[in-house]
């Protein structure tokens, strides 16, 4: 079913002119050398495509004859290739296998295009290859960018002097290219993508872009040792797909893995690509990626995006022209040389819309006065619970988990609230993604409707009054001492929030005493009062609190403490408000 709902969106892109894939036997290669030559085969000049500055210098990518899978043996692309397979030129292979690539590159241009091609382009190509290359290596030794070539091994294409597109992109060359594809040959197989009879392919071309693979690329579909045969049946003969569904597959897949995709993001450790069924879905599919992670250049651009969904989907109102069709999710993990299929998730544009809804509603809590109105991303969420705030450390499998429980409308993964303990514990800061991950939590997987979006002081949970508490000593020492370096909260929020008993009359002592150092007694007076209200809706003080009564303390010390800067703030107001009366 993946690899089906692949095929069909790469036929959906070829639909469209502005976004078509490359077609059948051709692939999208960056080519930063390109070897300018003149209609008899001599070099005219060596032409640099990358583009940037320094280290981070990239070129485009150019439409090439589909490159061939390359193992440990020589095996040559046509009209396209790395230094050593074009000009012969020893880098970091042996002369021996030197002398065997070029002559393998040559072999495969004349088993393509025969030994005197009509092609204008071509024949140049081959003149070059057979009598113009050893005058060509001494102008090219003169050349600034040699020495990088000989360090780094780069591709090089050949073009015409004459024209402004690679040979291998002439008109005639992809004419013929089109023609050799498209001969027909004696079906082997049933296909499992079309169900028909076709060729079955042998290997299938790697799939790049997957964090954590092989940088040369890996497959999905791949049998390397005898023990994943069956049948008599070795590589993917065990799992027969035909020639053009598989190039279909892999085109699409590597088109939405590419760098700079609007159509993949990192997830934890999960490489995830999306896609909806039909052009008209490609809204929601910036909207997705908006709601993954809105760190794009754009920040403003996707907040409006994902709050025009949330107002969509709020109303019952379509967000799409058809918000019935249906939308891929597929997240990839790297598996030694293959790929493993962390989820796959397929639902209509309507029901993802209404989980986006609740997960959002879930998390809703107060805000910080600093906090704009956008969105927690996925990636903000994850990241919160991860050691140092890296992506990197993000626990594995969590990404994958908690990306299944947002789209299936499921309860969030144990593994998330433990992690956001952890961090907190860990740093002592109950952070406005750690809060809201926390609520959301306890109200999905708990039902504990008592966890409101701001302070609930009917909440009689004995992990949200302490949590309350512990904020209300904080808070007293504060505006007792100002800023210190090391707090209440430093040195005792991990004891109170697990064993809160062995703390509790170590910290009443201490707000006695700062209670008694503050210069405003109306204020000394408010918070004592405070500390009678949370203490007399506290039946008793447990021992030893869960880690679910955990999660409702730091919910509970979140917001009180939003509470004091709300009230802080309108404070200032009221002032200002006064002062400009008078």
């Amino acid at each position: 079913m993946i690899l089906q709902a692949l095929s069909d969106y790469y036929a959906r892109k070829t639909v469209d002119p502005q976004t078509s894939l490359p077609p059948e036997g051709f692939e999208l290669k960056a080519i930063p050398f390109v070897l300018v030559l003149d209609q008899a085969g001599q070099l005219v000049q060596l032409t640099d495509r990358r583009e940037g500055e320094g280290k981070r210098r990239e070129a485009r990518a150019q439409l090439v004859p589909q490159g061939v899978k390359k193992a440990s043996g020589v095996a040559a692309n046509l009209l396209w290739d790395n230094a050593e397979y074009v000009l012969g030129i020893a880098t970091r292979s042996k002369p021996k296998r030197i002398a065997e690539q070029q002559a393998a590159f040559v072999k495969r241009l004349t088993e393509a295009f025969g030994d005197a091609p009509e092609d204008t382009g071509l024949r140049a190509v081959q003149s070059f290859l057979k009598t113009q290359r050893a005058a060509a290596l001494k102008k090219l030794e003169a050349h600034p960018v040699w020495p990088e070539i000989l360090e780094t091994n780069p591709l090089l294409s050949f073009q015409l002097s004459s024209d402004t597109a690679l040979v291998c992109q002439r008109p005639a060359v992809v004419a013929s290219l089109r023609a050799r594809n498209n001969v027909a040959m004696a079906a082997d197989g049933i296909c499992l993508i079309t169900g028909e009879p076709d060729v079955i392919e042998r290997l299938h071309p790697s799939i790049k872009g997957v964090w954590g693979a092989q940088a040369a690329g890996a497959n999905i579909v791949s049998f390397n040792l005898d023990a994943f045969n069956s049948y008599g049946k070795a590589q993917s003969f065990n799992a027969p797909i035909g020639k053009r569904p598989v190039f279909t597959y892999t085109t699409a897949l590597n088109h939405l893995l590419a760098k700079g995709s609007r159509q993949r993001i990192q997830v934890g450790d999960a490489s995830t690509v999306f896609w909806a069924e039909k052009s008209s879905g490609a809204a929601f599919e910036s909207v997705f990626l908006d709601f993954l992670d809105s760190r794009g250049d754009d920040p403003d651009r996707g907040t409006q995006a994902v709050a025009s969904l949330y107002a969509s989907v709020k109303a019952g109102q379509p967000f799409t022209s058809d918000d019935e069709q249906r939308f891929h999710v597929l997240g990839l993990a790297p598996n030694a040389a293959r790929i493993a299929i962390r989820f796959w998730h397929v639902a209509s544009i309507r029901k993802l819309g209404s989980a986006f809804l609740a997960h959002f509603e879930s998390l809703n809590i107060d805000r910080p006065a600093y906090e704009t109105g956008a969105p927690l991303s996925l990636y903000r969420l994850l990241t919160s619970v991860a050691a140092q705030g890296k992506a990197e450390n993000i626990p594995p499998n969590l990404g994958g988990d908690v990306m299944r429980a947002i789209l299936n409308g499921m309860p969030y993964p144990e593994t998330l609230m433990q992690s956001a303990l952890r961090r907190i514990r860990a740093e002592r800061e109950v952070s406005f993604p750690r809060a809201a991950l926390l609520k959301a939590y306890i109200i999905r997987n708990l039902n504990d409707q008592e966890i409101t979006v701001s302070l609930n002081l009917e909440n009689a949970s004995p992990g949200y009054r302490l949590g309350r508490l512990f904020a209300a000593l904080e808070r007293t020492q504060e505006r007792a001492q100002g800023n210190l370096n090391a707090s209440i909260r430093e040195r005792y929020y991990g004891a109170f929030s697990s064993t809160p008993v062995t703390v509790m009359p170590t910290l009443m002592k201490l707000k006695n005493h700062h209670l008694a150092k503050l210069p405003n007694r109306g204020e000394a007076v408010n918070l004592e009062k405070l500390f009678a209200e949370i203490i007399d809706g506290l039946a008793d003080v447990p021992s030893r609190l869960s880690l679910t009564e955990q999660a409702r303390f730091a919910v509970g010390y979140y917001h009180q403490r939003q509470s004091f800067f709300n009230k802080s703030d309108a404070d200032k107001s009221d002032q200002s408000a006064t002062q400009s009366a008078e």
